[in-house]
């Protein structure tokens, strides 16, 4: 990764991503490169780069496309996220409800 070129800020950007994608579970080869590649599009938007690509210029920021993807909204947990619960709590016949049913088994 071309790490020597970037400025402090982004030296610390990608590391506060990366420790963040690690405590969410992810493996430290992908949260490396999830965090490159969030660092590498956020130069080329603000026109730190010398090469970028029209995407990485026009479309939705990071940070909004990782705010709106988080599960803090009226979604709630996911399914396989309530499944694992129930598992947990060992709740009977979990593998053939739906999400609602887990979510009321689980509470």
């Amino acid at each position: 990764m071309p790490r020597g070129q970037w400025s402090a800020k982004r030296e610390r950007q990608y590391e506060h991503i990366k420790d963040g994608l690690e405590e969410s579970g992810r493996s430290e080869d992908v949260a490396e490169e999830i965090a490159a590649r969030t660092v590498n599009k956020e130069r080329a938007r603000h026109g730190e780069s010398k090469q970028r690509s029209r995407t990485s210029t026009q479309d939705i920021s990071s940070g909004r496309r990782g705010g709106l993807r988080s599960h803090s909204g009226p979604g709630g947990r996911t399914k396989a996220q309530l499944y694992a619960e129930a598992k947990h709590q060992n709740i009977k016949g979990r593998s053939s409800m739906s999400k609602a049913q887990l979510e009321k088994a689980v509470g």
